[in-house]
């Protein structure tokens, strides 16, 4: 496993908090600086990164100057705050700058492992007191993130969907908001000095281009820094939807066993027709449909002409020793085990199987498949839809567990701007109800029906 590191009182690094089942991936804290002129997406790829890396098991937050700027400055009047020669906002924007720095530092030095520094930063200068602050006094790694942008209609869209609903332009018209901003970005281009080849060559950093439509990857320090830019060449913002939903009941739903390899019932299979019909009354263009390897979502599909996809990281959680077991049979042959998993779901492993922490890591190709596609219906597991709407819907890893996703229900996932849209939509077919309320007594010496408290009716 890798720790964090800190200096001990020798000068040499050790290591510190190791946890007791969540591996680190991140070594010394790592600083992640965006670069770039507004409405360039920086703030869009700081959230989406951020979900990301909360989503894999790094801990990561982003500290935003311009909420700090707004903190300072309660009502903000009009562009020329941004003018470079206004010597006094100049002062108040550095001292939020130091301010949103300062309490990322705090951060880092507790629980934190990357933090994202989300500003224009668009001067040396202002990069330059950034690298200084992280690593001649703090010894942490710096890794910039640059979003350089000149095609019209994606920074039109831009201004349009994020920059006129901002809390700075609450109280002017939309012309007249569109019009400061304008003015406020030309603020910046007098100023602006890109990141250079040759000049920053010493940096480690990646320049995104039109939202990835190119990019230039300059001095990759680590795995973390691999894995940043790994992600950040498979996100794109064309519109799209993605569909998820678990596949029909089965034979074993009925008799309430997890895992095993069983067919549908007879309501499954009234769930996989309507499915079919419910997905053509979406009118989905090039729709392609991925399923697990296991029967009940290859059956579920049967009803479907578009492109097929079976996966094996779409395969439920492996439950081990406990496969094809009622709770009850666990809570009975194995109470330690029915025990500890309730102590923490996540981390639990099963016996010769898996844990949700296992589960998320293989998942991790898929997601990244997912954000490269365009419309996709996942037919997939209850474990394993819980682990892919906690990424979209950025669910920590406490809250994963215990999702609500109940069978013969399609949820329909919009990606925006700095989020996502959720729809969910029953198809009014009956099934049983397989979802387990977090229990009250996790205590090992727990009575039977402490234990079984929550188990959901089955046959």
């Amino acid at each position: 496993e890798r720790t964090r590191c800190k200096m001990s009182d020798d000068g040499r690094r050790s290591p510190s908090r190791p946890p007791a089942s969540c591996p680190q991936l991140a070594n010394c804290p790592t600083v992640i600086v965006m670069v770039g002129l507004p409405a360039r997406g920086k703030t869009y790829m700081s959230k989406k990164l951020t979900r990301y890396l909360n989503w894999i098991g790094v801990k990561c937050r982003v500290f935003n100057v311009g909420e700090y700027r707004r903190e300072a400055v309660k009502e903000y009047k009009k562009y020329d705050f941004f003018d470079p020669e206004n010597k006094e906002a100049m002062k108040i924007r550095k001292q939020c700058a130091l301010d949103a720095l300062a309490d990322m530092s705090l951060w880092l030095e507790g629980e934190g492992e990357v933090a994202v520094f989300d500003a224009t930063n668009t001067t040396r200068e202002r990069r330059q007191l950034v690298m200084d602050f992280c690593q001649r006094d703090r010894n942490y790694k710096v890794f910039f993130i640059e979003s350089v942008c000149d095609d019209p209609e994606v920074i039109a869209e831009n201004v349009k969907e994020v920059k006129i609903n901002s809390p700075d332009y609450r109280s002017f018209n939309k012309d007249e908001a569109m019009r400061d901003f304008l003015e406020r970005i030309r603020m910046y281009q007098r100023m602006y000095e890109p990141l250079d080849t040759e000049y920053d060559k010493e940096k480690s950093f990646i320049q995104v281009h039109n939202v990835g439509q190119r990019f230039l990857v300059n001095q990759i320090q680590d795995h973390i820094q691999s894995k940043i830019c790994y992600y950040l060449m498979n996100i794109h913002v064309l519109p799209r939807s993605i569909y998820l939903t678990r596949h029909g009941e089965s034979e074993l739903n009925l008799k309430g066993r997890i895992g095993g390899d069983s067919s549908l019932s007879f309501r499954g299979r009234q769930f996989a027709n309507a499915l079919a019909k419910f997905m053509e009354e979406q009118n989905v263009n090039n729709l392609k449909v991925w399923t697990s390897q296991l029967k009940r979502t290859i059956e579920t599909a049967g009803g479907f002409h578009a492109p097929i996809e079976q996966w094996k990281a779409l395969n439920e959680i492996d439950a081990g020793v406990c496969e094809e077991m009622t709770y009850e049979e666990i809570q009975e042959k194995f109470p330690e085990e029915f025990a500890m998993r309730d102590q923490d779901k996540y981390h639990y492993r099963y016996p010769r199987g898996e844990s949700y922490q296992d589960l998320v890591a293989r998942l991790e190709p898929v997601i990244m498949e997912l954000e490269r596609q365009t419309n996709v219906l996942v037919i997939c597991h209850q474990a394993v839809m819980r682990c892919l709407l906690a990424y979209f819907l950025d669910k920590n890893s406490d809250d994963l567990p215990y999702l609500k996703v109940p069978l013969h229900t399609v949820m329909k996932l919009t990606p925006m701007a700095y989020g996502c849209k959720v729809e969910s939509f029953y198809l009014n077919i009956e099934a049983v109800n397989t979802h387990r309320e977090r229990p009250k007594n996790t205590d090992p010496e727990r009575k039977t029906e402490d234990a079984l408290e929550t188990v959901p009716e089955h046959f």
